[in-house]
């Protein structure tokens, strides 16, 4: 997952991009709101974590900016103003959730996984497919029960995948979620990626759609996957 993160205060800034990068998102942080304003024009993002004091440009016509726009990306804002006036503004001008600060670290990443999972449609916290389990609070993976480790980058290829099962993200659309601006991408790192998932989590877990990308293929009952099988071939 990639999110923008738009904070002016260094300190702030560091420690929050810190705690969003150790949760294997990637992450660009702008610290004025003409910045944000571009960032969101020329780059996908899963979220935005929206400061309301910026400079150069307020918080708030960022968010009215990027609602005109159409664009249903998830918005946190995460600010001092605290009065109910402004927290009302906020929602009212196209946020999805507002936290006042000083927040807690743990409470500010919960906001932002219920976002994303509200995003792709889901309520339960945990995703599944067949017997693979995956927990995005806790990064917790599991095959037919049994813990399995993966690499952040795997981690960072499969949630998408599998948060909805049968949608095709291409290559790019994967290297969006992977990387961020400081990031040196090298040509074949996503296939890389799956081909670890792949190997830890059995070969049917991700197909290969040619010419178009990667996806999880939807699950029915009468054509669930011995995943648990397939990973023991391999």
């Amino acid at each position: 997952m990639r999110i923008l993160l738009t904070e002016d205060d260094t300190m702030i800034g560091e420690v929050v991009l810190d705690a969003l990068r150790i949760e294997g998102w990637a992450v660009d942080w702008v610290k004025d709101g003409a910045m944000a304003e571009t960032a969101l024009a020329t780059t996908h993002y899963d979220l935005l974590l929206l400061d309301l004091g910026l400079p150069r440009k307020d918080g708030i016509e960022v968010l009215r900016t990027l609602r005109a726009r159409k664009q249903r990306l998830p918005v946190l804002i995460a600010t001092a103003r605290d009065s109910v006036s402004e927290r009302v503004a906020g929602l009212d001008a196209g946020a999805d959730d507002y936290i006042i600060k000083p927040y807690d670290l743990d409470e500010l990443l919960a906001r932002i996984r219920a976002l994303l999972r509200r995003a792709d449609g889901r309520a339960e916290p945990a995703y599944e497919w067949g017997e693979v389990t995956i927990k995005p609070a806790t990064r917790e993976v599991t095959l037919a029960g049994e813990p399995v480790t993966l690499s952040a980058r795997e981690w960072a290829v499969l949630e998408p995948l599998l948060a909805r099962p049968g949608r095709v993200l291409s290559r790019a659309q994967l290297e969006e979620k992977l990387y961020s601006w400081r990031d040196d991408i090298s040509s074949n790192a996503v296939e890389v990626y799956i081909h670890g998932v792949r190997k830890k989590l059995g070969a049917g877990l991700i197909e290969n759609q040619r010419g178009l990308g990667y996806r999880v293929p939807p699950l029915t009952t009468a054509g669930t996957a011995n995943t648990a099988n397939m990973a023991n071939r391999l």
